[in-house]
């Protein structure tokens, strides 16, 4: 069985990838510091896959250690989902999502060199894309003027991917480009958990149903849009999950750098995605509208069609499944 390291495996959307690694015969291994996530969710994963999970308390910024990791697990490829991911929190910090993003990044490149791992699937963002050109965005529209320090931090590992492939023929680098992940395991044992106050909507709403929070905020109602909110493309952890395991299977022998959107090509605004939410769970959702958020586009749309075709990957879960999911998770 092939082992793959997984930067990040025990957050949002590592431990999803984690499961769908042991279900198609992978190893993983997790390196994980546990900055925003549980270390109660290995557990969580190992009654869910009935496999035992090798996991490692590990900031990846100290070389030391993580040359050990990979000396003792010689691993087929990495997948990179570890970093600081708050839009919102970026703007305020903005120096230390820098300094963490790149320079873990930049640690982990250097391990991987030194073992001749040269395979790695990263974890980007569909914040790199200039927001004023047409959508969908596909993967070969411009990027770089970002709109926050998460999505800078984003674009400048991208672009350290780009120099490190055209400088070694070796490297096969996988860019993923995460539109808006959504929902959880079907299981409802794992899901977004994550230790911050919630920045995305799903999360926040979820927190308001609980009543941890008295209000939604809705950031901003004058955009031009169809109700005035934000159109983000929403999809589901379990699809997103998958396209890690499809970049694993296909293209192997590529050299280089290829880069994926992993979207569902349709929009909901925020007020949809409240109504759908009250339909499937019976539960009133209370907001208040509140200035724009700084960072935030107006409509986010993926053209997915590159890994349709060469990675045979599609989405097969929808906005209201993923919210049938969050509520068994919950108990709702």
């Amino acid at each position: 069985m092939k082992k793959i390291i997984i930067t990040g495996g025990a957050g949002y959307i590592g431990s999803h990838c984690v499961l769908s690694l042991v279900k198609n015969g992978y190893i993983p291994i997790i390196l994980d510091n546990f900055s925003n996530s549980h270390p109660s969710i290995i557990k969580k994963m190992e009654s869910i896959s009935k496999k035992k999970i090798i996991f490692y308390k590990l900031d990846i910024k100290n070389k030391k250690k993580l040359e050990l990791i990979f000396k003792q697990h010689k691993c087929q490829a990495v997948i990179h989902c570890a970093g600081y991911k708050s839009v919102n929190e970026s703007n305020r910090i903005p120096i230390a999502y820098l300094e963490n993003n790149i320079h873990s990044t930049l640690s982990l490149l250097e391990c991987m060199k030194k073992n001749k791992v040269y395979k790695l699937i990263f974890s980007s963002s569909a914040a790199v894309y200039n927001q004023n050109q047409k959508l969908p965005w596909k993967e070969t529209d411009q990027i770089g003027k970002t709109t926050n320090p998460y999505g800078t931090s984003k674009y400048i590992i991208e672009r350290i991917l780009m120099d490190i492939a055209k400088s070694d023929p070796k490297w096969i680098f996988k860019i993923a480009r995460y539109f808006n992940p959504i929902g959880n395991h079907p299981s409802g044992l794992i899901g977004d958990n994550s230790k911050e106050l919630p920045n995305n909507l799903l999360p926040y709403i979820v927190k308001v149903a609980q009543k941890k929070l008295p209000y939604l905020k809705v950031y901003g109602n004058n955009y031009n849009t169809r109700d005035g909110t934000c159109i983000r493309d929403f999809i589901h952890v379990m699809d997103l999950a998958e396209g890690h395991i499809a970049m694993l299977k296909n293209n192997q022998s590529k050299k280089g750098v290829e880069i994926y959107n992993f979207g569902t090509g349709k929009g909901s605004t925020v007020l949809e995605v409240i109504k759908a939410f009250e339909k499937e769970t019976g539960i009133y959702i209370p907001f208040r509208y509140t200035k724009r958020r700084e960072g935030d586009v107006p409509i986010s749309l993926s053209s997915s069609n590159k890994a349709f075709k060469e990675l045979f990957w599609k989405p097969k879960l929808k906005l209201n499944q993923a919210i049938i999911d969050i509520k068994a998770t919950l108990n709702l």
